[in-house]
């Protein structure tokens, strides 16, 4: 399992940054970096199942293992859903992370992957422009 990090500061309180994180139409802006028209669906509640997913409901299923709204999730990622239909993987402990950190209005948002080898690339070319989203967004939205 390989053990990715990634982290930028924000200038916007944690619930802002928050905000832009999980609500629907600004997850949809910072996600574009990932695939174009990524949403999820599912609750954000400690042990519920959220699916992420694409304009051709292409993606993959997580746990919350772990809430604290405005400052941690942890996701751990079951399985591929492909043209809606879900498909357990064998990922071990591929987990998703996000810290919320904040001082004096200015956020440091960390995120901690434990991908396998065959989406360390992806991850790394992908998620600086998709933190650099976040910050744009939570920065510049009312």
């Amino acid at each position: 399992m390989e053990k990715l990090h990634f982290d930028i500061q924000i200038n916007a309180e944690a619930i802002k940054v928050w905000s832009v994180l999980w609500d629907d139409f600004s997850f949809r802006q910072w996600t574009s970096a990932f695939t174009e028209g990524s949403f999820y669906q599912g609750n954000l509640e400690e042990g519920s199942i959220i699916k992420f997913l694409d304009g051709k409901n292409n993606g993959m299923y997580s746990k919350i293992t772990k809430l604290i709204p405005n400052q941690e999730i942890t996701l751990l990622h079951l399985g591929e859903i492909y043209e809606g239909v879900e498909t357990p993987r064998d990922w071990g402990e591929a987990t998703e992370k996000y810290i919320l950190t904040e001082d004096e209005n200015i956020t440091h948002l960390q995120v901690e992957i434990a991908t396998s080898e065959e989406f360390k690339s992806f991850f790394e070319e992908k998620f600086p422009n998709a933190l650099s989203n976040v910050k744009h967004l939570s920065e510049n939205q009312l």
